[in-house]
């Protein structure tokens, strides 16, 4: 099989009504999308700075013309088919070559491959791509329906996205901008073959002791019939088959015997360990990784309602990590790096499972392929959300090819441990006017789209993987409030947020598996510089209220921050005050809600990353920077930690959490320190974190501290002993405030830092004369993170912290750290 690879550069042309209207053009890359090539080509700002988003709308309301002219030889088209393969065309589209019209395409999910070897000629080609507006189509369609099909809106819209199967995000979220992008990704090529290709390539492992059965079903489209030489290769075995093949798709199923092969683990749990499949058809040839594991939710009914565990190879799983939606608002910058950033940063906050959301994208290869890689399990989304969605026939006929395809492509990464059908389609039927009035007709469409058609492909394509009918849900055939209804289910705990209870209302709660749960901060100043002049530089200034796309953000940002901390008394104090806001509100459900585990068995907070410059709830920020939260989530997320609540306003608790498979020995040291350093009561006690489970450890009672609460805070130690695996295991540190920080007298700490080179590292000493909280640093300018940040720095306990650069040090690293960093801890933010 020869291909010709198409990737490169094309010409982009505006048009109307078909006519192009600007020429000669500008250069477009492909893979790439409309906007990024405008922006490069000097036709429009950045949408990402100031307020360009909005002079930036028409683009999505255009039409556009890719176009490319390709050389063919002689030999290319002496085979008997030539097609054109692109993995995702967005999205409403027409194929033209040498002026014929080829083929139509509107849906950005579902990859393309068209014959087209009429079409072609020796010599040069013209292929052309005619992008109609999705927006413009999108309105076209609402004015077909029999009844109108509502979906959420947000401050900068593209209307009826739930009309289009493109990235639901595209059109505006409440935090995300509207950049009604169009292009082509993925891999995009003409191949030319003579008797057929390999569609897909799918696996079924089936466990028989420590051995497995491979069943490896091969999807080959014949163009004649023929005799296929069909090879298949995995673990040092090989299968050599001659298959007999006739026009069109044939099923070839082949089954193989591995003897015990390494299996595939989550991360913490074992190592993922992947075998290479390759499997020759004819001319063809597919390779993928696979891994041997078995996976399934456990739903068991018991005292608190229905439990809902992960099981990977017979064994629980305590899921720790985040929401994900796409590295880029443009398409044209999702760049592998940007992947393998993203993730690297969720391994090192010790997650091992994202969910990529529903109103997103199913993501590229590169992303699974690292989470195989890395041991981090994906909870997977179809792409619905928010909204309710036709149940025309020409809309169900376009999402069962795209679910078909995308269940093929990604059912063999042994990172998906389960299909979604939704992202709060089910609690959006509740949401709107027109649901409301005629519940029955909405439930049935979304009926009709979940189960008789995502639903019923997952079962019939993959039934050996978990099926899960929304998030949040309480399961298939229960409608329960999973916002509310924390007794069985995945939930969606946003009563914080959304309903402005306090942080303390985590504690009224113990979810199942808690899917999503959220609290906004804005980002560094830092990345403020990336979209906003020096003179905006003030949260509701017409700029930064720009880039706060939850119509409520800063107020309940504001307002909570009343409730807890002393105002700041400057806009780089406010920035770093509504990190540590967010970082505390994030930390107090993990931790407790760790603490209740065997009954809660999942955290996944709201989101892990941002898609563009903005105030939003991610714990890394669209720079790449780690915001509080991040540092946060590495430590309440660590295998081993200890933690601390007043959940009565009355008793301390102190829990030693373990995730590991090694109960762990040690010395629990428990102080209460005043805002000056003294100890005014110590505790110290040899307990031990017993293995995958939560240990209460000991109880305080507030009322019997010497001093008032508002004048202490709690500080804990816990170092492990003994031999073993334990032995190696480095102390964890922990802290709780008695009362709102707001009521307590700090003291202004004076912190004095040094600085040494080490390596290709700066290391910082610090010191203080009395305590410090949430002591953060920032190397300003430079891309890398500290190896521990959002602490309690104590006097006579000096701390080195080290700053790891991201990129290759500089020659003069010390000298542009020494210049960039900046230290920023709880009493510097007020007078």
């Amino acid at each position: 099989m020869s291909r010709i690879d198409l990737a490169g550069e094309w010409a982009l042309l505006q048009c109307e009504e078909g006519n192009k209207v600007q020429d000669p053009g500008i250069p477009i890359q492909i893979p790439g999308d409309t906007i990024s090539a405008l922006i490069k080509g000097g036709k429009i700002p950045d949408p990402f700075f100031g307020t360009n988003e909005l002079d930036t709308l028409w683009v999505g309301r255009a039409d556009w013309l890719l176009s490319r002219t390709v050389t063919i030889e002689r030999s290319f088209l002496e085979n008997r088919q030539v097609y054109l393969h692109i993995d995702s065309l967005d999205t409403v589209a027409e194929i033209r070559i040498n002026g014929e019209p080829v083929a139509t395409s509107s849906n950005m999910f579902a990859a393309l491959r068209i014959d087209i070897r009429k079409y072609l000629k020796t010599g040069k080609n013209l292929f052309e791509i005619f992008l109609r507006s999705a927006e413009r189509r999108a309105g076209e369609l609402s004015g077909q329906l029999p009844y109108p099909v509502p979906h959420s809106i947000y401050p900068v819209q593209s209307p009826h996205r739930n009309l289009i199967r493109k990235v639901q995000c595209h059109s505006g979220w409440d935090w995300g901008p509207c950049l009604m992008v169009s292009g082509i990704y993925g891999q995009v090529y003409i191949a030319s073959c003579e008797l057929g290709r390999i569609e897909y390539v799918t696996t079924e492992q089936i466990p028989k002791g420590k051995d497995w059965t491979l069943v490896v079903t091969v999807e080959y489209f014949a163009y004649v019939s023929g005799t296929v030489p069909l090879e298949i290769t995995i673990a040092g075995q090989i299968l050599d088959r001659r298959i007999e093949v006739e026009p069109g798709t044939n099923v070839i199923r082949e089954i193989m015997e591995i003897r015990g092969p390494e299996l595939w683990w989550p991360r913490e749990y074992g190592n993922p360990s992947l075998y290479e499949l390759v499997v020759k058809g004819g001319e063809d040839r597919i390779e993928k990784r696979i891994g041997f594991r078995t996976v399934e939710v456990l739903l068991e009914d018991d005292e608190a309602g229905r439990s809902m565990s992960f099981v990977i190879n017979g064994r629980k799983i305590f899921c720790k990590g985040a929401n994900w939606i796409p590295v880029d608002a443009l398409p044209g910058r999702h760049t592998t790096e940007k992947y393998k950033s993203l993730l690297s940063d969720a391994v090192t906050a010790n997650m091992n499972m994202l969910r990529v959301w529903g109103g997103g994208q199913y993501e590229a290869e590169v992303f699974y392929r690292l989470c195989d890689e890395m041991g981090l399990l994906i909870w997977q989304d179809f792409m619905f959300g928010c909204s309710t969605y036709p149940a025309t026939r020409w809309f169900l006929e376009e999402v069962e090819r795209e679910v078909r395809h995308q269940v093929k492509r990604l059912m063999d990464h042994p990172c998906l441990a389960l299909w979604c059908g939704n992202n709060e389609n089910l609690g959006a039927l509740k949401w709107y006017p027109e649901s409301k009035a005629h519940p029955a007709r909405y439930l049935v469409d979304y009926d009709r789209l979940n189960e008789g058609v995502v639903g019923r492909i997952v079962r019939e394509l993959d039934p050996s993987r978990p099926w899960w009918p929304s998030s949040p849900s309480a399961g298939e055939g229960d409608y329960s409030d999973n916002w509310h209804d924390d007794s069985k289910g995945d939930m969606h705990y946003w009563s914080v947020w959304h309903e402005g209870k306090n942080f303390e209302a985590y504690y009224e709660v113990i979810p199942r598996f808690c899917s999503e749960f959220g609290f906004q901060s804005f980002p560094s100043l830092d990345t403020v510089r990336q979209y906003a002049p020096e003179d905006q530089w003030n949260v509701t200034s017409p700029v930064m209220e720009h880039h706060q796309r939850h119509p409520r953000g800063n107020s309940i940002i504001v307002e909570t921050m009343t409730r807890y901390f002393r105002m700041p008394d400057s806009f780089e104090g406010f920035l770093f005050l509504s990190q540590v806001q967010q970082a505390l509100a994030m930390k107090t459900a993990a931790e407790y809600w760790r603490s209740r585990k065997p009954v809660c068995m999942g955290i996944l907070y709201w989101q892990l990353n941002d898609l563009w410059p903005v105030a939003s709830w991610s714990s890394i920020e669209y720079s790449g920077k780690w915001k509080l939260l991040h540092y946060a989530a590495r430590k309440f997320y660590a295998p081993l930690q200890v933690a601390a609540f007043c959940t009565d306003g009355q008793t301390v608790e102190v829990v030693g959490l373990n995730d590991t498979s090694e109960s762990c020995k040690g010395v629990l040291q428990v102080r209460f320190y005043d805002f000056g350093g003294k100890i005014h009561q110590e505790q110290t006690e040899q307990v031990c974190l017993k293995a995958e489970i939560a240990s209460p450890l000991l109880r305080c009672r507030l009322d019997e501290l010497p001093v008032p609460r508002e004048e202490l805070f709690l500080f804990l130690e816990f170092l492990p002993s003994g031999g073993g695996e334990s032995s190696s295991r480095q102390g964890v540190v922990n802290e709780l405030f008695l009362c709102p920080p707001k009521r307590c007298d700090l003291q202004a700490p004076e912190i004095r830092r040094e600085l040494r080179l080490e390596e290709d590292r700066i290391a910082i000493e610090l010191r203080t004369d009395v305590p410090a909280f949430y002591v953060s640093l920032d190397a300003e300018g430079l891309p890398g993170v500290f190896d521990d940040n959002f602490f309690t720095l104590l006097p006579g306990e000096p701390k080195t912290v080290r700053f790891l650069p991201r990129e290759a040090a500089a020659a003069d690293l010390f000298n542009l750290v020494e210049r960039g960093l900046k230290l920023y801890h709880l009493r510097g933010t007020y007078r």
